[in-house]
């Protein structure tokens, strides 16, 4: 089986393509390798024989299709994204270009590929697009969670770029029959996450004893999927979702900002030994709130639990541990990443 991935040397993508390497199958992997994309993620695959990589924009039409036509994978795993909110903010056109233009641009090479499949073929193929939980906006202060009939709302013009390419997603499903289906998930932590990202940055800013910086007063919620969990979640997608469909996944880990920063301070205070009047809890520092941030996510997965038999298997404290501890050991990726990102010398510390 081949299986194409756009976006596969980012933090999620990459994870995603070594969990299909592992399972035997030939994994082509398309990224344009911007910042956030990097080969050093994929070290352990990059010279296997059920691997191929091609550095590409999922806008470059010509190339894509024929990549489509000579491998013609069963699935397409759409994960090429622009998704760091405040670069959405700061430069809200690389991620109009990216995640609208360029799922068009992905959308039409797909359609023009499925014109020349036998029917057979046809049947089998998926177009699994990921997205996020942001583009159903903020739920403040309720108690209700997010189910794949909330409205969206988007907040940000990261959220509303993701929105607008989930929408281009069903559009090109009722209208042209492409077989797909959309994912919406909470926020990823584990391995090979870029450190401009909140749970590597404070770790990354504690090891070098730098101010932690919180925005507002660090009550916003979210909702943590350990990024392991969130690709075996794919691949069930993959394989039993149906088309058409809408399926939201969630760790069921919904805390407060502050808390999270804590929690990594102190289990980095028990590594390095530090006591209650020297804890690193000392260098979070409370910044000025972003514009249009959201207070609340929470994702209802109840309907991937029930449809596909998926739930989540990390615990979110023992998946933090061994996230800090990967961080830990493996200094030099972080050096390698941070030293080709200029930006991230610059920005510091913005969650």
């Amino acid at each position: 089986m081949n299986i194409l991935i756009t976006g596969g040397a980012g933090f999620i993508g990459s994870e995603l393509v070594r969990y299909l390497i592992k399972k035997r199958k030939n994994v082509i992997n398309v990224d344009k390798l911007t910042y956030s994309g990097n080969l050093e993620n994929l070290s352990e695959v990059i010279f296997k024989k059920n691997y191929k990589f091609y550095k590409t924009n999922i806008s470059n039409q010509t190339k894509i299709y024929h990549i489509l036509c000579k491998y013609k994978p069963t699935y397409v795993f759409n994960l090429a994204a622009e998704t760091h909110v405040d670069r959405s903010i700061d430069n809200p056109i690389k991620f109009i270009k990216t995640n609208v233009l360029g799922t068009f641009f992905l959308l039409e090479s797909v359609r023009k590929y499925l014109k020349i499949l036998k029917k057979k073929e046809k049947k089998k193929f998926k177009f699994i697009h990921i997205s996020t939980d942001e583009v159903y906006g903020d739920l403040k202060k309720s108690k209700n969670f997010f189910t794949e009939q909330t409205r969206f709302d988007p907040s940000s013009p990261y959220s509303s770029s993701k929105a607008s390419s989930d929408h281009l997603v069903n559009a090109w499903h009722k209208t042209y029959k492409i077989p797909t289906i959309i994912t919406n998930c909470s926020n990823n932590y584990g391995p090979f996450q870029f450190p401009e990202k909140l749970i590597p940055l404070m770790i990354l800013n504690v090891l070098e004893n730098r101010k932690l910086p919180v925005y507002g007063d660090g009550k916003q919620i979210r909702d943590w999927l350990h990024v392991k969990d969130h690709v075996r979640a794919l691949w069930t997608i993959a394989k039993r979702g149906k088309v058409g469909e809408t399926y939201n996944i969630g760790g069921a880990n919904q805390i407060k900002n502050i808390t999270l920063v804590k929690k990594i301070c102190k289990y980095l205070d028990y590594k390095k030994k530090k006591n209650i009047k020297n804890s690193f809890i000392k260098l979070i520092t409370y910044v000025k709130d972003r514009p249009g941030h959201d207070i609340k996510y929470a994702i209802n997965f109840s309907k991937l639990k029930r449809k596909l038999n998926w739930k989540p298997l990390y615990n979110f404290d023992n998946g933090l541990k061994k996230t800090i501890e990967w961080y830990l050991k493996n200094s030099e990726w972080c050096k390698k990443i941070l030293k080709k990102n200029a930006v991230y010398k610059k920005r510091q510390g913005i969650i």
